[in-house]
């Protein structure tokens, strides 16, 4: 019966990836359109691990009015450095030992406040490595972006372009900006009567935990050195501390670089048209590029990347609402791919400023890049699931020192998988199965006996760890989950008992995990196959689901009702099944959730996830009606951020999810059989699309 449906549903699905679209017009229709210097409505350009944002001069002309809205950030994936370690701190100092009862003491890396060494170390490696920022390049304009007049800048997104125009006392300024689609490099072009100056500035890191990572007061810490010079071209070399990298600049035009203070020069000259490129890298690199050459490698990649992919067309839709949710998804394919397609998963905030002091969070990388694979991209999701392998080695650390089999992911982590000490982050397991869940949807993209064997074994050492954290209850004949802390932050680890949607994470991944060992010619686990069949339904009380076990009084405490709605995750992105999860009970549970849950304490992928909820189970609109809810963290701006609050002006998880959760509404999950069972069938979303994959 299975295959028919699936049969079917690949019939439908070809029928309508069969439809045409006009990509480019659907594309251009959504292209950023900026009339004001406005502090959040910076754009950006990049190339997936390297990206550049900008302010409405089309360059990061006014850093520091910008730093408090979405700042103009230069960031990499290689791009960290760490202050220094006189005390010699260590790991261990920050380990504190918990015993949830399973016969022995787990050592997790937390804050440690009683102790002041202690305290000092975790701190150390909370904040080291992050993520630097490399320097700002801006046009010499004054220091008032009120100064900025006429401002007509456009984001062309088929063409990775970003075009500006603007009035600055008197003069008229035409500017073009883009990305080399491989090297860490931006191209300018720039035009006004009248001379042209360049300021190329750079900053010691901050260490901040959420901030533009300038500290611009401390010239005396680092250094930026000429290190050649010719008529068209410069090489810089920056050290901070231990780190050290090169700023390649090379310009078509009469100019002259000068120095005007330790960390700021100034590229000067007469011409009313001057062509630059500037290219940051570890290394002093031999690359010479013209503007030219930069802008038609840019447009090469970018039509491309909208031509190969998935797209939706919601331009025959009815509804009122479908022009902002096609605004949302256009700008969101964007920004993940110039922000999240890096060989490191992406932090929150990806490579526009730092958000946990530059770090990524691995419980995020699902909303992060699921949607590659399913929207037609899955390269650019094995860029990042790639760096698996090298975390490797510590994850099995993790795991061995707390007594588990198998690996263990970290939270909050950086390019050498290090482990950041967390009070909250270390305690969370819904990480652990993300691994099987993206590798699935990689081999789905690409069923190849290589995906399978490229991450067979991180597949297994990952389940591995799942079985073996898995309790077996004797006394109730099934298999729990506790001493952890859940995907809804406000319950402790010291007595949360089966939260649901890890519960689910749990029977989802082990079965796929089963599979990939059959298509391997495996033979089964036998325990792995105990906990699919006895791991712990979803706990209810009144019909309603808990959000653990432990927590009766889920409905009362407003404690429980906030931060994610973590019971619609348990059903929104993992196949059903019936055995753990009632269909009415689920139902009521999204009702009693839409009318009580305290929103305000959300986040950007909660809305996300309660559309795929919903859409699971047959409430279409219910599920337009989540991605669009008028709530502040559901808000986008005119670049497509998603803005949550004052300190996270944009939050990529949002993004990646409304991908997510639009690819399902379209494309449908196993089993599924009707064309678009996200969208009401009133005949008011007419919503057409090619090339989408299914969700689970």
């Amino acid at each position: 019966m299975k295959r028919i449906f699936l049969s079917a549903f690949l019939l439908v699905s070809l029928s309508l990836s069969a439809q045409n679209i006009d990509r480019k017009q659907v594309v251009e229709r959504n292209n950023p359109h900026v009339v004001t210097m406005d502090s959040l409505n910076s754009l950006s350009v990049g190339n997936g691990g390297f990206a550049m944002t900008v302010d409405g001069t089309g360059l990061q002309s006014f850093p520091k009015p910008y730093s408090k809205g979405v700042p103009l950030g230069t960031m990499s994936d290689w791009g960290w450095h760490s202050f220094a370690n006189p005390e010699n701190y260590k790991p261990e100092e920050s380990w504190r030992y918990y015993d949830y009862g399973r016969g022995r003491k787990e050592p997790y890396a937390t804050q440690i406040k009683e102790d002041k060494r202690k305290k000092a170390a975790g701190d150390w490696y909370r904040v080291n490595p992050h993520r630097l920022h490399l320097g700002t390049l801006g046009l010499s304009l004054g220091s008032d972006p009120k100064n900025i007049q006429q401002v007509n800048q456009i984001l062309d997104m088929w063409d990775g372009m970003i075009k500006s125009s603007f009035i600055y006392h008197g003069r008229a300024y035409q500017v073009e900006t883009t990305c080399h689609p491989e090297l860490d490099m931006i191209a300018t072009h720039v035009q006004s009567k009248g001379s042209i100056a360049f300021d190329i500035r750079f900053a010691y890191p901050t260490g901040g935990h959420c901030d533009d990572a300038c500290d611009w007061n401390k010239d005396h810490l680092h250094s930026t050195m000429l290190v050649s010079q010719d008529k068209n071209s410069a090489v810089l070399k920056r050290t901070i501390d231990e780190t050290v990298y090169f700023v390649m600049l090379r310009w078509q035009g009469t100019a002259k670089l000068k120095q005007k203070g330790k960390n700021f020069y100034q590229l000067q000259s007469k011409s009313a048209d001057l062509k630059l490129t500037c290219e940051y890298a570890e290394q002093i690199s031999s690359e010479s590029k013209t503007f030219a050459e930069v802008a038609d490698a840019a447009k090469a990649y970018w039509n491309r990347y909208w031509q190969k992919g998935a797209m939706v067309d919601f331009g025959q839709c009815k509804d009122p609402r479908a022009q902002e949710m096609e605004r949302r998804v256009v700008l969101s394919q964007y920004l993940l791919a110039i922000q999240d397609a890096g060989e490191t998963p992406p932090q929150e905030t990806g490579l526009t400023y730092n958000s946990w002091f530059g770090k990524f969070h691995l419980e995020m990388i699902l909303w992060h890049q699921a949607q590659f694979a399913l929207w037609g991209h899955p390269e650019l999701l094995e860029r990042s699931l790639s760096w698996y392998f090298k975390a490797e080695p510590n994850a099995r650390k993790i795991a061995q020192r707390q007594g588990f089999k198998g690996v263990r992911w970290m939270k909050m982590t950086d390019p050498d998988a290090g482990e950041a000490p967390s009070s909250v982050g270390s305690f969370l397991i819904w990480q652990q199965p993300h691994l099987i869940y993206l590798a699935e949807l990689l081999y789905r993209a690409d069923p190849s006996p290589a995906i399978l064997q490229k991450y067979a074994k991180l597949v297994d050492e990952t389940a591995e760890f799942m079985g073996d954290f898995a309790e077996y209850d004797k006394e109730k004949d099934r298999y729990i989950l506790r001493g952890c802390i859940a995907a809804q932050e406000t319950l402790p680890a010291a007595t949360t008992v089966n939260p649901p949607f890890e519960l689910s994470q749990w029977h989802c991944a082990l079965k796929i995990a089963q599979e990939w060992r059959e298509r391997l010619g495996k033979a089964r686990d036998a325990h792995w196959d105990d906990i699919i069949a006895k791991i712990s339904p979803l706990a209810s009380k009144d019909s309603l689901y808990l959000a653990a076990e432990t927590e009766p009084d889920t409905y009362t405490k407003v404690r429980m009702f906030s931060d994610h709605p973590a019971a619609m995750g348990a059903i929104g992105l993992f196949p059903y099944n019936s055995r753990m999860i009632d269909f009415a009970k689920m139902k009521k549970t999204e009702q009693w959730i839409w009318k009580n849950w305290k929103w305000n304490t959300s986040w950007g992928w909660d809305y996300p996830m309660m559309a795929m909820g919903a859409a699971r189970m047959g409430e279409p609109e219910n599920a337009v009606g989540a991605l669009l809810m008028h709530q502040q963290k559901n808000t986008y701006l005119v670049s497509g951020h998603n803005y949550q609050d004052a300190r996270l002006r944009l939050y990529l998880p949002g993004n990646g999810g409304l991908l997510m959760a639009v690819a399902m509404m379209c494309a449908g999950w196993d089993g599924s059989i009707h064309p678009n069972p996200g969208f009401p069938q009133d005949g008011n979303w007419n919503v057409k699309w090619e090339g989408l994959k299914p969700l689970l």
